[in-house]
């Protein structure tokens, strides 16, 4: 059954888009509360609940300087899909890094007109106007964010030394996988120095975007054990370090959409006014109702001036998704901003399981009189990963510098932090990021204050 709709297909088509760009663990870093972190190549990201708790002694919290708000709130517009000033485009890299300030993303660019002429559209005839947009042949990105909050009430032992206790607590969770393909033919044209036109060519895109959305209900084991024969006390840090979690899942959005883009050129070159087939087709499978577990495990070691961790987080993991509804839009022009139509399946009801990689983790650092070096391994979401840094203290002075690499790519960063009273500091730091549509390489800026305890 067709039926007319204006503006509820642009929420699937546009996180089929453009969350394919964006999702990686290197995101995390944008949404980094603590500069001194994210100079030293966001550090603390780890995914090792043990090496977590380690992270719990650490002497400070710190409080972020939202500047990327400037950037956000200045034109609120480009986020609502029923305005004409929603731009795909930029509210993608806005959500993707919210909080700090990253320089250029307001200048547009040929990408952001592509993209945003599809959704609208209204996408020129002529595909050379879009020349300097070179998205790879293939987007491949999933991650996951599970923050989670709790308490660890201890059932033997102390807090401060050696101790065994039980972890209850909860969070969001929430995971994105996509992988989308581009014509190497409309690769190559976008990118070519003149004018190129291929007559009677079939350009395809292509994209499949699950997300997940739900509440991780968790209950777990937190120990601090003895480590040969060194004390757990008088301010030691040394120990064995264990943890474990069981998290019940309850899910509340599932959404699996698969888009498809044909485009068509005539005989001169330029996009076909009368398309023989449906130039876009976007089909969501969509569920409001799930359950399933995951399992974290780590172990941490601190001796002395070293931690070393390891970690498996999501082993296990699991949602089944019930009562799944299937909608279906197509679009019979991209030159015309006219309407999509949407095709209903009345009835149409089942039940998916969705699984996601376990990610294993190493993280070693060392701690000196006047500096601190730290590096972390992971593997399983977007394959490998890897961030370091070294902060080196003089005085109230503190220089950092570190780097990450992930999605094959070497992101570096630095970074100053200035004590100003023994218990109040300033951080600030400038980190390279690719979470754009181009996977152009912009700077970003991080403050945040430190209050020391």
């Amino acid at each position: 059954m067709l039926s007319p709709n204006v503006r509820p297909w642009r929420c699937p088509l546009l996180s089929a888009l453009i969350l394919m760009t964006v999702v990686s663990p290197a995101a995390a870093q944008n949404w980094s509360f603590d500069a001194r972190r994210i100079g030293m190549g966001a550090i603390g990201t780890s995914q090792n609940v043990a090496s977590k708790m380690v992270e719990e002694q650490r002497q400070y919290g710190s409080i972020v300087i939202p500047f990327g708000l400037i950037q956000v709130l200045k034109d609120t517009n480009i986020f609502r899909p029923d305005h004409d000033d929603f731009d795909p485009v930029r509210a993608m890299e806005y959500a993707a890094s919210p909080l700090h300030y990253t320089f250029g993303r307001d200048d547009g660019g040929s990408g952001q007109t592509f993209v945003g002429d599809i959704v609208n559209a209204r996408l020129s005839r002529d595909l050379n106007r879009y020349r300097g947009f070179q998205p790879a042949s293939e987007l491949f990105a999933e991650g996951l964010a599970s923050p989670n909050w709790g308490k660890t009430f201890v059932v033997r032992g102390d807090r401060d030394g050696a101790f065994q206790g039980i972890y209850v607590g909860g969070g969001p969770y929430f995971s994105v996988r996509t992988n989308a393909n581009f014509d190497p033919d409309l690769i190559d044209l976008l990118g070519s120095q003149s004018n190129r036109y291929l007559p009677n060519t079939r350009f395809d895109i292509g994209n499949t975007t699950t997300d997940q959305f739900a509440l991780a209900i968790t209950g777990g084991y937190r120990a601090r054990l003895p480590l040969l024969d060194r004390p757990t006390t008088n301010g030691s840090r040394d120990g064995l370090y264990l943890a474990a979690n069981y998290n019940y899942l309850r899910g509340f959005a599932y959404d699996d959409v698969r888009l498809d883009i044909r485009v068509d050129t005539d005989a001169a070159g330029l996009i076909t006014l009368r398309p023989a087939t449906v130039p876009i087709e976007a089909e969501r499978l969509t569920s409001q109702s799930g359950s399933g577990l995951a399992l974290d495990v780590g172990a941490a070691i601190v001796i002395d001036r070293w931690d070393f961790g390891f970690g498996a987080s999501g082993v296990a993991n699991r949602i089944e998704w019930h009562e799944v509804e299937r909608e279906r839009w197509v679009l019979g022009s991209l030159l015309d901003g006219g309407d999509f139509q949407e095709i209903t399946f009345p009835g149409f009801q089942s039940d998916r399981e969705v699984e996601l990689p376990v990610n294993y983790s190493v993280d070693v650092a060392y701690h000196a009189e006047g500096w601190t070096a730290v590096s972390e391994y992971a593997r399983g979401f977007q394959g490998n990963n890897f961030h370091g840094g070294l902060e080196y203290r003089l005085g109230p002075i503190e220089l950092r510098g570190g780097g990450r690499y992930s999605r094959d790519r070497w992101h570096p960063s630095g970074g100053l932090g200035v004590n100003l009273t023994p218990r109040f500091g300033v951080d600030v730091a400038a980190f390279g990021t690719s979470t754009n549509i181009e996977r152009r390489r912009d700077t970003a800026v991080a403050v945040s204050l430190r209050l020391n305890h």
